[in-house]
């Protein structure tokens, strides 16, 4: 079993980079595969998520090589993907499973998709019924709400379909099948999820409209499109749990280069910028269509917010590295309308309350959220202690939040099971350390 040990004691300070965003690194494998010709992505995300996105075109025919500053994209074009003949594997990864479900349902040929443990818990009957609707012939456990699925590729066509939450899973695995669907596919959602799909299309040239807040998409597009060399930005995700290092760590000053700004994606850093950090972006810039800066972030003293359900969706995945500054800040801080945290790798609200209760924090769980008292006194950012038996539930962003919040303990801290870290951020040890040691 891998542990990670934390010792507190240094503020963090200096300059890093973060991988490559997880969001867009499996896009822009799957859409280079469907080009024509050859393209390359820099500085993707090597965690193993990416890794199993990359492996299931390699067995869905398309070649693909790659370095760890570069992938190369063989695409053989809109209709080029061929049978795999073997169960497709994506391990720990809920947007790997979903978009390709939406995929392969427009596809002519037989697939399975299946991953780990915890793949195997999540709910696929948010794709699987209107992909239904749209024609596609999925089974699989509890009548397709989990995964294994097993897709027989068949004919659809275009839907008008509302989802009842903002998912960009949802939205992104629709789009694609809506890409092989005969006529037109309209979606909307109650609010804005992140948007990675939508600005791909665009810089691919797909022919994807926004109308009053409905996408409008035309399937089967009479022309293709051709492989590209892009650039991938940093993970705001990953960049999420230096951000609440730094400000939370007394004398911290760090920065980091390259991060994706995308507005869909960096509601961490308007709630800690309201509870009083010190967060300044520079160089503001764009790559293949998303905006990119570099984070400075110095430490400063917190207080507690309100974080009502119109930010959710902007911040559900730095949700763990959030509770850490709610946990030291000055005041309350009280978090609702996220139940989706409830089907994460884990069950957030319940293994980041009770993780964080063990390190002394005063977390109450409610059924959509939690309110937080802050153990922060008179202006000053408290302290959490050292858990006797912190775990990260095999969900790599609990880990890296865990090891975050044990930067303010007393003594050292160690985490058991954190290989999941390796899902998004390989080298997230080394970094800190880096920090820790400038």
């Amino acid at each position: 079993m891998t542990s990670l040990t934390i010792t507190p004691g240094r503020p963090l300070r200096g300059t890093i980079t973060v991988p490559g965003d997880k969001s867009l690194t499996h896009r822009a494998i799957i859409l280079t595969a469907l080009a024509e010709g050859t393209s390359t992505i820099s500085d993707y995300c090597q965690g193993e998520d990416c890794l199993n996105t990359m492996r299931t075109f390699q067995s869905l025919g398309i070649p693909i090589t790659h370095t760890p500053a570069q992938m190369t994209i063989y695409g053989k074009g809109f209709w080029g993907l061929t049978e795999s003949n073997v169960p497709i594997d994506c391990g720990n990864s809920g947007t790997g499973i979903r978009l390709l479900t939406g995929l392969l349902a427009g596809q002519d040929f037989f697939s399975v998709l299946t991953g780990d443990e915890s793949i195997r818990r999540r709910p696929m009957g948010r794709v699987v019924k209107p992909l239904r609707e749209m024609g596609a012939i999925i089974g699989g456990r509890k009548g397709g709400e989990l995964a294994p699925l097993a897709i027989t590729g068949s004919g659809l066509h275009g839907i008008d379909y509302t989802s009842p939450v903002a998912s960009a899973q949802i939205k992104s695995s629709l789009l694609l099948a809506g890409l092989y669907a005969e006529g037109t596919t309209c979606y909307k959602e109650p609010s804005l999820s992140r948007d990675h799909t939508e600005r791909m299309f665009q810089f691919f040239g797909i022919p994807l409209v926004r109308e009053e807040g409905t996408l409008v998409l035309q399937g089967r597009p009479s022309v293709g499109w051709h492989g590209v060399h892009m650039t991938i930005p940093g993970d705001f995700s990953a960049a999420a749990f230096f951000i609440v290092g730094a400000t939370i760590v007394p004398g911290s000053d760090v920065t980091i280069r390259h991060v994706g700004m995308n507005p869909t994606r960096t509601g961490l850093m308007d709630v800690m910028k309201k509870m009083g950090a010190d967060i300044e972006v520079l160089s503001r810039r764009e790559e293949a269509g998303e905006p990119v800066g570099d984070l400075r972030v110095k430490s400063a003293p917190l207080k507690g917010v309100v974080i009502g359900p119109e930010l959710i969706p902007k911040t559900i995945d730095e949700f763990p590295a959030l509770c850490v500054a709610a946990a030291v800040a000055d005041g309350d801080t009280v978090i609702s309308g996220a139940e989706e945290l409830r089907v994460k790798e884990s069950d957030r609200i319940a293994t980041m309350s009770g993780e964080l209760r063990a390190m002394g924090a005063r977390i109450e769980e409610r059924s959509d959220g939690m309110f937080i008292r802050g153990l922060g006194q008179g202006g000053e950012n408290g302290r959490l202690k050292a858990a006797s038996s912190a775990r990260s539930h095999e969900d790599h962003r609990v880990a890296m939040a865990l090891a975050i919040g044990g930067l303010t303990a007393e003594r050292s801290m160690t985490i058991a099971d954190t290989g999941c870290v390796g899902t998004s951020f390989p080298d997230f040890e080394g970094a800190l350390a880096q920090l820790a040691r400038a």
